[in-house]
């Protein structure tokens, strides 16, 4: 995919990576990408000039923990309106926290080691919303947060500038 972006043989893409890991083109400044899997779904987000671009993706299943985790690592009051919810509706909210935040952590080229809790949102009726990001990921407003959510899977999309058109692909089931 990379290769068709950028018009040459897909021998010719390089990689290196950056101070903390994150993955990055050599020598093709103007494309950016990320990607994220989890069980038997994957994700690739692509973008041209847009330097800081992060995307998560969970998929769909029970986790008995998701209140303990968001107590152990989410800011406190991300955690206080989880435990508000009714319990069927817990692990849902819990997936869209945790993907909006990874998802900004990835763009950052930090991950989880910067902590979850330094970028802190408000759970909306569909989506996560912004509230407060501390450190290198400030000011919270430079940040745009694209949410998916489905039967297979609960997906965030995150960058760091102006509001874009955002296109999901979905290859046929027969590929």
């Amino acid at each position: 995919m990379l290769a068709a972006y950028l018009d040459v043989d897909p021998a010719d893409v390089h990689f290196h990576h950056g101070e903390h890991g994150r993955p990055a083109l050599t020598g093709h400044a103007e494309l950016d990408f990320n990607w994220s899997h989890s069980r038997d779904i994957a994700l690739i987000a692509i973008a041209r000039s847009l330097p800081q671009l992060g995307i998560d993706v969970e998929a769909s299943r029970p986790r008995p923990r998701a209140l303990q985790l968001a107590q152990r690592f989410f800011a406190a009051s991300e955690h206080e309106q989880l435990a508000a919810l009714p319990a069927a509706s817990q692990q849902t909210a819990f997936l869209r926290l945790w993907t909006a935040k990874e998802a900004v952590l990835k763009a950052l080229g930090e991950g989880l080691r910067y902590g979850l809790h330094r970028v802190t949102f408000d759970l909306g009726r569909t989506a996560p919303i912004a509230r407060s990001f501390s450190g290198s990921a400030a000011p919270v407003h430079a940040w745009q947060l694209h949410a998916i959510q489905d039967a297979d899977c609960t997906a965030s999309l995150a960058w760091r500038g102006d509001a874009r058109r955002v296109y999901w692909f979905r290859p046929a089931d027969s590929i």
